[in-house]
């Protein structure tokens, strides 16, 4: 989970474009994010597991 100084930080007015970081909407992660789902690698499989993510199904073969 990211420290909430740093989600707080992110969400204020930047100086300069480039420094706008995205994070996931859920748990505010910063890495491995989907821009198409706005949510991290971490939550995306969670919610594709459960089938809460429209359009998308786990892989087998």
């Amino acid at each position: 989970m990211a420290r909430k100084a740093l989600i707080n930080k992110s969400n204020q007015a930047q100086k300069f474009k480039v420094r706008k970081r995205n994070r996931c909407k859920l748990c505010g992660r910063s890495r491995a994010y989907y821009r198409k789902f706005q949510i991290c690698r971490c939550c995306f499989r969670l919610l594709a597991s459960k089938g809460e993510v429209p359009g998308v199904r786990k892989a087998s073969w």
